[in-house]
């Protein structure tokens, strides 16, 4: 799946990133230009902007308004609606900064980019080959690890208003749903 996000979700962009969907994130996109750029490379438009997403939809755009106010909250609607599994694979994963596919990498290739501790003690890394930037599963993991599980919690308990147990909609149930 392909989204395009706003400049008011950069944290979901990054989570979405880490669970291997192809995100690109807008900050210094108008409306009209979001919009042309969600239909010319075919992405769901994601965005907190009711007003924007009415006008997506209306334009024959897919798009997705994004409710809540905590990030899981949003994050659990985007994987339910998307199908999006709420796992980080990193042999999957994309850059959280960069958008760009990690790539698995030795260690001893890394020496130089990592602090002797982490050298010492972990022992399977990922890079971006764009920007550079190296992850391992470290003591973040465990923030990382609740944040999916409380996302994954609101899958199973929320109802998300109108769109509970339903895969697709026109655009007319889109705006009916936030009326």
């Amino acid at each position: 799946m392909k989204f395009l996000a706003d400049g008011m979700l950069g944290k979901l962009a990054r989570w979405l990133r880490m669970l291997g969907q192809d995100v690109t994130y807008a900050t210094q996109l108008g409306d009209n230009d979001l919009l042309g750029l969600a239909k010319a490379e075919g992405r769901v438009l994601l965005t907190k902007d009711l007003e924007l997403y009415k006008r997506a939809i209306k334009r024959g755009a897919e798009a997705f308004y994004v409710e809540g106010e905590v990030e899981t909250e949003g994050l659990a609607k985007v994987a339910k609606r998307y199908g999006v599994e709420l796992v980080v694979d990193m042999d999957k994963a994309n850059c959280p900064i960069c958008n760009t596919p990690l790539k698995a990498t030795r260690k001893e290739q890394l020496r130089d980019k990592l602090e002797a501790n982490t050298y010492l003690h972990y022992d399977r890394f990922w890079h971006c080959p764009n920007c550079g930037q190296v992850y391992w599963q470290g003591a973040h993991w465990k923030q990382i690890t609740k944040t999916l599980a409380e996302a994954q919690s609101r899958l199973k308990t929320e109802t998300f208003g109108a769109l509970k147990g339903v895969g697709r909609f026109t655009a007319e149930d889109e705006l009916k749903a936030h009326d």
